[in-house]
């Protein structure tokens, strides 16, 4: 059975308690905007969470919680990419974090993914209902009572709703005043230095690895102080939605690099920079770009559907060195195969081949007639 329904109309904490009272088991999937989360239910109970909100993922929560610094992150993912593992067990097994910290900010993380939704006021939900993966598939299992989540859940509602009356917009700018300089605490000092450079809160919320609500309550804080005031409203996509704005550059960023336009995803990826600083994604993208250009100026030069022949002559030949892999590359040159044929030969990464190709031809060992 499927149900779906509009947190307008239906507010989130009464889906939650419904199913509760139900003893239902299945997946619920939410949307926002560009913000996507998801929540495994059995016989009421939450057992996980997910969510697409770079301030909800394992990596960024470790930087929050200052376990993690943004070098160590990089490194972590890129390993990521090549073993194919769980990132906290990545990190675990490099002694950057203990399995215990993991454990916690795991489930603080998903936690976290859970109580937001007690402010979303508008979005679509739908229900699944049904057996779900087991708890093997999941990094945590939470295994929430449904009644301490809704008494929470309800708290931090009532919460906001004092906090919008203060901030009524996500898109919300600030005015640092003089009193802001006594500031001592780390996390205060980091959201005026935003506050300060214009940011909007919901941008504020992005860099600093927290929700909203989070970000909101301290600035609520600071204003309580008079080290900042509420200003006039930016009226910007990327503030009012910075996950959707940073969703929409990074597929802008790949197609730019699909269809070698370099200059084109360099800009997308600064761009994603711009509105969240840490953004892993952005960050390999530029680490991955001046390669993207050395591929494609590599390809652009040696085509894969044309036959090299020789250029230079046997005695000219007898003059130069070669190591073994432009041996066995020069040695499938027989004026019949196609590169792409005799790159399927090469018992060696295609790169390399290809590399090999470039450096022939540019010492002009092969040719492409015509």
């Amino acid at each position: 059975m499927a149900l779906t329904g509009d947190l307008s109309t239906i507010l989130f904490e009464d889906v939650l308690s419904w199913m509760a009272s139900r003893g239902k088991t299945g997946t619920i999937e939410l949307k926002r905007r560009s913000t996507r989360k998801r929540l495994v239910l059995r016989t009421g109970r939450i057992q996980s969470s997910w969510s697409n909100d770079p301030r909800e993922t394992l990596g960024q929560a470790l930087i929050r919680e200052r376990l993690l610094d943004e070098q160590q992150l990089f490194e972590a993912l890129l390993d990521q990419e090549k073993l194919g593992q769980k990132l906290g067990a990545i990190l675990v097994a490099r002694g950057a974090i203990t399995e215990e910290q993991l454990l916690r900010v795991l489930r603080w993380k998903a936690e976290e993914i859970v109580y937001d939704l007690f402010l979303w006021s508008d979005g679509k939900f739908e229900f699944q209902d049904g057996e779900t993966a087991g708890p093997e598939a999941v990094s945590v299992s939470l295994d929430m009572g449904p009644a301490a989540v809704l008494r929470e859940g309800a708290a931090r509602s009532e919460e906001w709703r004092s906090i919008r009356r203060v901030f009524p917009s996500s898109n919300v700018t600030f005015k640092v005043t003089p009193a802001a300089f006594g500031a001592e605490d780390p996390v205060e000092r980091q959201v005026l230095g935003l506050a300060a450079a214009g940011r909007t809160l919901a941008a504020i919320s992005l860099e600093t690895r927290r929700s909203e609500f989070e970000t909101a309550r301290v600035l609520m804080k600071l204003r309580e102080r008079r080290a900042v005031e509420a200003a006039p409203a930016m009226e910007d996509g990327a503030a009012t939605d910075p996950v959707g704005a940073i969703d929409l550059l990074l597929r802008v960023a790949a197609q730019g690099v699909a269809d070698k336009r370099f200059d084109s995803a360099l800009e997308a990826y600064e761009k994603v920079l711009s509105i969240d600083p840490l953004n892993q994604e952005a960050k390999k993208g530029l680490v991955a770009l001046p390669e993207a250009r050395r591929q494609a100026k590599i390809l652009s030069k040696i085509p894969l559907d044309k036959v090299p022949v020789m250029r230079m002559g046997s005695v000219a030949l007898s003059r130069e060195r070669f190591d073994s892999h432009e041996g066995f590359v020069l040695s499938r040159v027989n004026g019949q195969w196609d590169v792409r044929s005799i790159l399927k030969l090469c018992p060696m990464p295609e790169d390399d081949a290809l590399n090999i190709f470039l450096r022939l031809l540019e010492r002009k060992v092969i040719e492409f007639p015509g």
